[in-house]
């Protein structure tokens, strides 16, 4: 390997030009999906990195933000369970920890939003009336969300069971 090339590759023995691309490619998608751009690219940071847990200067020196938006993303990737916050053992510091199981916790996480609107779409067809045009179209819109609701959950049944053949039953969902 040549010296330049060797200057191309950090501590890890990873390319760090690589790996910003891939995070910001990675968040781009995140974001077309409906994911706030601050938040994709610190999970999406998370996510690549090794250990899967940076702390806040980390995060805002690699992907070069402010500790304000860094605090920002981590507030809102918190708050939709999509990555969980745990001190530095001996030091006051947090660092903020993406798990194996992010994609379960968020999929739970909206499986409670739909159960809240499906509670909210019964008392509109309550208050509109069933006949009614407004009433059916939502009383359709109530039968999609269940049906998605009980598809998900069948879902993630079937994940557990894949996982559990193609990672072994020793896998935690925590890393």
């Amino acid at each position: 390997m040549t010296q330049a090339a060797a200057g191309a590759t950090g501590a890890d023995g990873r390319d760090p030009e690589a790996v910003s691309r891939f995070v910001e490619h990675f968040a781009a998608q995140l974001v077309e999906a409906g994911l706030p751009r601050m938040p994709a690219r610190v999970f999406a940071a998370l996510l690549a990195s090794d250990t899967g847990a940076l702390t806040s200067s980390e995060l805002g020196e690699q992907l070069k933000i402010s500790p304000a938006a860094v605090s920002g993303a981590v507030r809102y990737l918190a708050q939709v369970h999509m990555i969980s916050r745990e001190r530095e053992p001996g030091s006051r510091r947090e660092r903020y920890r993406v798990h194996g199981d992010q994609w379960y916790e968020a999929l739970t996480n909206r499986e409670a939003i739909l159960r809240r609107w499906e509670d909210a779409l019964r008392e509109g067809v309550t208050s509109l009336g069933p006949t009614t045009p407004a009433g059916r179209r939502l009383t359709e819109t109530l039968a999609f969300f269940e049906f998605v609701e009980k598809e998900v959950a069948a879902m993630m049944e079937r994940w557990r069971e894949h996982r559990e053949q193609r990672f072994g039953s020793g896998t935690s969902t925590r890393d």
